[in-house]
């Protein structure tokens, strides 16, 4: 719901349709968003005149009948509109309860069918393609660069290097560091978001609103980084799971409608660290709600099997993929106050998803929830409820009671794939079913149009804990910095047992995580997650009440969400707030780095008043403010 709105429109004159060069200011005047067309057109960043980046090319390759053509490319501008927008937008399944959608826009229209779209943010710019064509669209590329100027600090997350695929990805890696003048490994692709720093300001490249287009890699080769798309898959292999491999891929890039706007190319922009965790670029540039009544759309935490090895203590029955389990499950779910239950892999037998195992029965497993007022999700490989069928698979699971799916081993972003991922939100949505989804690229506001996608993966989470090089307190507070900016975060926390880096019991299947279970309990503040999950099994949590009901007591929607301080890749200090009871809760977690924090520098911070009292300094600690 739009509560207040302000836009002005004006025509630049005719004497400006001559000029090279065009500028949008953000509304607080600091950032400066410049095009130049030309032979190649290109966009520069400046910030308090400053420049951060320039000469980076923007165009779009499309296949027309007599040969390819490149729009943007000698582009002759035959009108430019300005626009003002000041609003605010209601956000009620976010971590703000309303945000400000305050930009200015310049609209240039070009010869030839099409427009380029430039805003300006107070914390970031974009700029998009939009075409007026009758016929449909051939894209064969998009030229899309960022050049760091061998300036800036990068934060780098590298597709993994042991698949065939160099497309092919789960979008799960740690940060790559690399200082100010080193030069990034451009033999490898990135995921976005990218994170590149300096003393100016902090810039992070993403973008939003992916629909019917792929997703975008980025190449860092050196200090010039540009974007690689994949291109639309050609054939296909699946594997016992029935996810999917793409086994060959053709020359173009997306086969779309003529008339349309194309994904932002979003660059967010902080002045200090702290700023990014809560910068709404993505959500902001996505398109709007396409569900009317979201009411049923209910955030809340699960409790999760897989993590813990589907395993139970002192039951008097064997723990595993079987209905006693899942009952057990509910019936923990309903004392300490949880939303939901899930049960992962292993309640079917690949292909055959419309029969479930015969330990399994689905409907007395949702009967009993709904009797304790708890709600059911399955997890399922997404590929192969595609194959089977959407509307047999989710009208037959919501006929006997289920609330949504974990949708997994998306692994890739060509066009067909974020297709695929449209589609199944919305036959959910038709039935009012939440998804969450894994191996799946970031948000990029997906969130926004789809309310019902109430988690994405894309995180480095604990079930890579086996891997001898992982630092995951480390990787704690990097990311809300980076891939959590682009939207909501299923990374799984809660587990009740700890270890230090290189322990043998540091494994993803009932084993014990990286830092102190504090740390764990930080993370539920920390993360955006709007349904979220306790890792650990029932009866380690029943063995720690305290812990337990702490946990099951912090919301995961907030009416106001601040960073009152934080690093990249040291420590971060969420305080968020919910109206329900009028608590904030202001939780830290952080690498070992020495710093303190007073409380009336945080309380000053959230607005209430100031004590006298010190916190002790916080390496990997939770404390809540009343």
């Amino acid at each position: 719901m739009k509560r207040f709105l302000s836009i002005s429109l004006l025509l630049c004159a005719a004497i400006s349709l001559q000029a090279k060069k065009y500028e949008v200011k953000s509304p607080d005047g600091r950032l400066s968003f410049t095009v130049e067309c030309g032979a190649r057109s290109s966009w520069a960043l400046a910030v308090d005149g400053k420049t951060l980046s320039e000469g980076n090319r923007l165009g779009m390759e499309i296949q027309e009948a007599k040969g390819r053509k490149v729009l943007g490319d000698k582009a002759v501008v035959q009108k430019c509109v300005k626009r003002e927008v000041r609003r605010e937008i209601e956000t009620p399944l976010y971590r703000q309860k309303s945000v400000r959608d305050d930009y200015n826009e310049l609209i240039l229209k070009c010869k030839g069918g099409y427009q380029i779209e430039l805003r300006a943010y107070d914390e970031g710019v974009a700029y998009r393609f939009a075409t007026s064509r009758k016929d449909s669209l051939t894209i064969l590329n998009e030229f899309v660069e960022f050049h760091t100027g061998g300036a800036m600090d990068a934060f780098i997350p590298y597709n993994y290097g042991v698949r065939e695929d160099k497309y092919e990805t789960s979008f799960e890696n740690q940060y790559e560091y690399y200082a100010a003048g080193a030069k990034p490994d451009g033999s490898r692709l990135a995921f976005l978001p990218i994170l590149a720093r300096s003393e100016k300001g902090c810039l992070l490249l993403t973008e939003a609103d992916m629909i019917d287009y792929p997703g975008m890699f980025i190449r860092p080769e050196g200090n010039d980084w540009r974007a690689e798309f994949p291109p639309i898959p050609s054939e296909f292999r699946h594997t016992k799971r029935y996810n999917i491999h793409r086994s060959g891929y053709g020359e173009t890039i997306a086969r779309t409608e003529g008339t349309r706007s194309f994904p932002w190319r979003v660059i967010g922009y902080a002045a200090k660290d702290e700023d990014l965790p809560v910068n709404n670029l993505s959500w902001l540039l996505a398109s709007p709600s396409r569900i009317q009544d979201i009411s049923w759309i209910k955030p809340g935490l699960s409790s999760w099997d897989w993590w813990n090895g589907f395993k139970l203590f002192g039951v008097d029955f064997r723990s595993g993929v079987n209905t006693e389990t899942y009952l057990y499950h509910i019936d923990f779910a309903a004392r300490f106050g949880l939303s939901y239950i899930l049960l992962d892999e292993g309640w079917y037998k690949a292909p055959d998803i419309l029969n479930p195992i015969p330990e399994i029965d689905i409907k007395a497993i949702c009967d009993h929830a709904a009797s304790k007022g708890i709600k059911v999700v399955l997890w399922a490989t997404g590929e192969l409820v595609d194959m089977v069928g959407m509307d047999k698979v989710f009208d037959k699971y919501k006929a006997l009671g289920v609330s949504g799916f974990k949708l997994d081993f998306f692994d890739g972003q060509d066009q067909l794939t974020v297709n695929q991922i449209g589609r199944l939100a919305r036959e959910a949505a038709e039935r009012q079913l939440i998804l969450d989804l894994h191996g799946v690229y970031k948000p990029a506001g997906l969130n926004r149009t789809w309310p019902n996608l109430v988690g994405f993966e894309g995180v480095y989470g604990e079930e890579n804990l086996s891997r001898k090089e992982l630092d995951l307190p480390l990787y704690d507070v990097t990311f809300p910095f980076i891939r959590q900016v682009s939207g909501p975060t299923d990374y799984t926390p809660g587990a009740m047992r700890n270890a230090a880096r290189g322990e043998k019991t540091l494994v993803a299947r009932g084993g014990a995580s990286q830092g102190t279970r504090a740390h764990q309990i930080a993370l539920y503040v920390v993360l955006d997650q709007l349904y979220g999950m306790l890792c650990d099994s029932p009866s380690l949590y029943e063995k720690e009440p305290a812990t337990t009901s702490f946990i099951a007591s912090i919301p995961t929607i907030f009416d106001r969400t601040l960073i009152p301080c934080g690093r990249v890749g040291e420590y971060i200090v969420s305080a968020r707030k919910r109206t329900e009871n009028g608590t904030w809760a202001a939780l830290q977690t952080g690498t070992g780095a020495m710093w303190s924090l007073t409380w009336a520098s945080l309380e000053a911070a959230i607005g209430r008043p100031a004590s006298t009292k010190t916190a002790p300094t916080p390496t990997n600690t939770a404390r809540t403010l009343y």
